[in-house]
């Protein structure tokens, strides 16, 4: 697994995870069951063979549906694999798993240069591009900032705030 998701970072020209993340990506998936792990393998007789390709998900929840939403964080077939099934069947295997678990939608986004993968979503599993939301994100290290500029200052409309 963790072969496969440094492949993906090699794919998506990004740094692979350090040793401590790849720890953590081991905990989240096999002790905490925080992220949730499909992996395909090359049949080999009665017994699993080479490892194909991964799909790697999570659960949000829609406020306005009433339901939870599988969110797939990362899909990804080996090079020599694409074309051949793997990746319709990874897929489909998130959609059987969102039924299941009733969930009203499934989401999960797609770098902007990955034509083929933009192609495969639009024109094969007929999904819908979203063109009215943009995502946002903050890095760890501003989490932090802002945590400590919570703390440092009390903000005056919050002074009479509660949070249970």
């Amino acid at each position: 697994m963790l072969d496969l998701i440094r492949d993906l970072a090699n794919y998506e020209r990004l740094e692979p995870p350090s040793s401590q993340a790849r720890r953590r990506l081991v905990h989240d998936i096999f002790d905490s069951r925080r992220l949730k792990a499909f992996v395909a393998y090359e049949c080999e007789g009665k017994r699993e063979g080479k490892a194909l390709g991964y799909a790697l998900y999570f659960y949000t929840y829609s406020s306005f549906l009433a339901r939870p939403t599988l969110y797939l964080e990362d899909i990804f077939v080996k090079e020599g694999y694409r074309g051949k099934g793997v990746g319709k069947s990874l897929f489909i295997k998130c959609v059987k798993e969102a039924l299941k678990n009733n969930c009203g939608r499934m989401e999960w986004a797609v770098l902007t240069w990955n034509k083929n993968a933009i192609n495969f979503y639009e024109k094969k599993m007929k999904a819908r591009r979203l063109d009215d939301w943009y995502y946002y994100r903050l890095e760890r290290a501003r989490l932090l900032e802002l945590d400590r500029e919570s703390s440092k200052k009390k903000e005056k409309s919050s002074e009479s705030i509660e949070f249970t």
